[in-house]
């Protein structure tokens, strides 16, 4: 008797145990298939990087978007992947601290009357932004470029328009298509963030990068997309501005002579200019800028992040 009662005990365990295993198992594979991944690249984000964004949908979606940091984000799909990518970027005021990127998915499915119904899921992750120290150096240029006469002024008030009227024609659709290539083979010889003092006196942010190129180098664009400035402009010499869509653009400086002209459709590593010393330089060389939504990003990052 004693051993039934020890038997009939012994198999309500087993069937609780065994219960509690079928339980833990559909629970895990429950949360697993609603689990969003969100991946950045680099993994180590600071304040003036651009980074990539990869997420993996829990279901097949139409469309993604997002918001960081103030921005939209228009995500893209690789479909050889199942994955959806999108560039975005850290300004420099950003402070450090953790940021929430927030995604917006809709998906597809079948209304009361059999006809596709969208539905929306969200998800929320805390991206963190660690502080990046950025060395201080001290520069000669001519008097003009620290001390514009009224002249200048206006030159430099009215290429301030003229930047800005650019900029306001930017295509809301991805132009650029795969990794960013360097639009020059040589060394770099000044970083982006750099502290500048023109003269003693003036100070400024360097807000690109800088190619240690001699005069007349041919200089590439860095991606697909189109020209929506190529003049001179008093700081920056002889530019030429590259749309890649989804509000990204490429500033090529102090060139000595343009390849190509405003409106032009570019393809990556096609010329558009040979190098020079214009505009407000120390001597020749290339200075490459990328802009995204308004806020200048470290070049040398996004040439280094690999794209779909």
């Amino acid at each position: 008797m004693r051993q039934s009662v020890y038997h009939s005990a012994a198999m309500a365990v087993f069937m609780l145990l065994v219960l509690n295993a079928n339980l833990s198992a559909e629970t895990a594979t429950h949360s697993t298939a609603n689990n969003w991944a969100v991946v950045s690249q680099p993994a180590r984000l600071v304040d003036g990087s651009p980074v990539l964004f990869r997420v993996t949908t829990p279901k097949p979606v139409r469309t993604l978007s997002g918001n960081w940091l103030g921005h939209d984000i228009a995500f893209s799909f690789d479909a050889d992947h199942k994955v959806w990518f999108a560039l975005a970027g850290v300004s420099l005021e950003t402070k450090p601290g953790t940021y929430p990127l927030q995604l917006h998915a809709e998906t597809s499915g079948a209304g009361p009357s059999g006809q596709p119904a969208a539905a929306t899921i969200s998800f929320e992750k805390n991206i963190r932004v660690e502080n990046q120290r950025y060395p201080r150096v001290l520069l000669k240029v001519p008097g003009r470029y620290t001390a514009p006469s009224p002249d200048d002024q206006r030159e430099i008030e009215e290429d301030k328009a003229t930047k800005a009227e650019a900029f306001k024609t930017l295509s809301a659709d991805r132009e650029w298509s795969g990794s960013f290539a360097a639009p020059v083979n040589a060394e770099i010889s000044d970083l982006f963030g750099v502290q500048r003092v023109f003269n003693g006196s003036v100070q400024s942010t360097h807000q690109g990068l800088d190619f240690r190129v001699p005069g007349g180098t041919s200089v590439a664009a860095v991606n697909r997309g189109r020209v929506i400035l190529a003049r001179a402009l008093f700081f920056e010499g002889n530019c030429v501005v590259i749309d890649h869509g989804q509000g990204l653009l490429t500033l090529y400086l102090h060139l000595s002579k343009f390849l190509v002209k405003e409106g032009d459709d570019v393809d990556k590593g096609q010329p558009i200019g040979l190098s020079g010393g214009t505009g407000r330089a120390t001597g020749p060389h290339l200075h490459l800028a990328v802009r995204w939504q308004g806020v200048y990003l470290d070049p040398q990052t996004l040439l280094k992040l690999n794209l779909p």
